[in-house]
């Protein structure tokens, strides 16, 4: 079963997410040390990228996450791309998500379950491929970060996604700046989520609180949350969440590695976040997948719990 694109009547109750995009491509023999991550394969193997978003959903997954969250105008166009390559690859991403979707609902017709396409909006931070969305000290104001975001905000709408994956903002001043541009954009909706250094607040250091007192005002916000985080971080961060608005809480943390811009490598000791779930569904998170270096099987464990819960 597949909802209308941007529809109104956006997922409610407990949610699956997906996983890691780029660690599964990774895992199936690409090289993705480019600049452009994983967005590189819109122009090399699509075939790939639709064929990982299909497996996510096979393992349970109720939304995909599109592979443009490092796509961006800047970007392709240092590799020679003109402006009208790079809106056409931003719309193959939600392309490839809506096809695997596709695939999946026609192979299992009598499912209830509603698959949804969000397309992702990485942050400013992810074109500079210094580890800076993981830091927000990028200088910028929010108009000049607006500006940043208009023109790929628009793109990816223009292929109809169901909604909009806000992702791994490491500040409020950024995520202002995307809410200026999704009113320019009336029949948006959106999650917000953002990366944190602490149980507290942002990788910027806004106190999460304010940030979901922030978001719980905006109509066009659906769900908030965080992502990219060490699992250790969540439970307080979901609280903390949870007690200042009545939206869904998003929760994709990542392994607990810690990502060396420098040598590019995820570095320390993998947690296997699904051993917290029922904790974070405590606290009150209700749409949980993973983000960087997790995988389809890790989505089938939070499936198992999801659907325990949902009987």
């Amino acid at each position: 079963m597949k909802p209308d694109s941007m529809s109104t009547d956006l997922p409610t109750g407990l949610m699956v997410l997906d996983g890691g995009l780029a660690t599964e491509l990774a895992a199936r023999g690409f090289d993705l040390s480019d600049e452009l991550w994983s967005a590189r394969l819109l122009v090399d193997a699509p075939e790939a990228i639709e064929a990982v978003h299909r497996a996510y959903f096979e393992a349970g997954a109720d939304v995909a996450i599109t592979a443009s969250y490092q796509a961006s105008f800047e970007g392709f166009a240092a590799r020679g791309f003109t402006r009208e390559d790079t809106g056409r690859l931003l719309q193959r991403s939600v392309a490839l998500a809506k096809a695997a979707r596709d695939q999946v609902a026609s192979q299992n017709p009598d499912s209830t379950r509603a698959l949804w396409v969000a397309a992702a909006v990485g942050p400013y931070g992810a074109t500079l491929h210094d580890g800076s969305e993981y830091r927000g000290d990028y200088g910028l104001d929010e108009e000049t970060l607006a500006d940043f975001h208009r023109p790929r905000i628009a793109a990816l709408l223009a292929a109809g996604p169901d909604l909009l994956a806000c992702e791994t903002l490491p500040s409020l001043l950024e995520a202002r700046a995307i809410l200026r541009v999704l009113c320019e954009h009336p029949d948006a909706r959106a999650w917000v989520s953002f990366t944190c250094r602490d149980g507290w607040s942002t990788s910027a250091g806004d106190a999460i609180a304010e940030c979901a007192r922030t978001l719980n005002a905006e109509p066009q916000v659906v769900a908030m949350g965080i992502n990219c985080v060490d699992p250790g971080f969540v439970t307080s961060l979901v609280r903390t969440m949870a007690s200042a608005t009545d939206k869904p809480i998003v929760v994709y943390p990542n392994s607990g590695e810690v990502w060396n811009a420098v040598s590019r490598c995820w570095e320390g000791t993998a947690t296997r976040f699904t051993a917290h779930l029922e904790e974070w569904l405590d606290a009150g998170a209700a749409w949980i997948g993973g983000c960087c270096r997790t995988t389809p099987d890790d989505i089938r464990v939070v499936r198992e719990v999801v659907g325990a819960l949902s009987r």
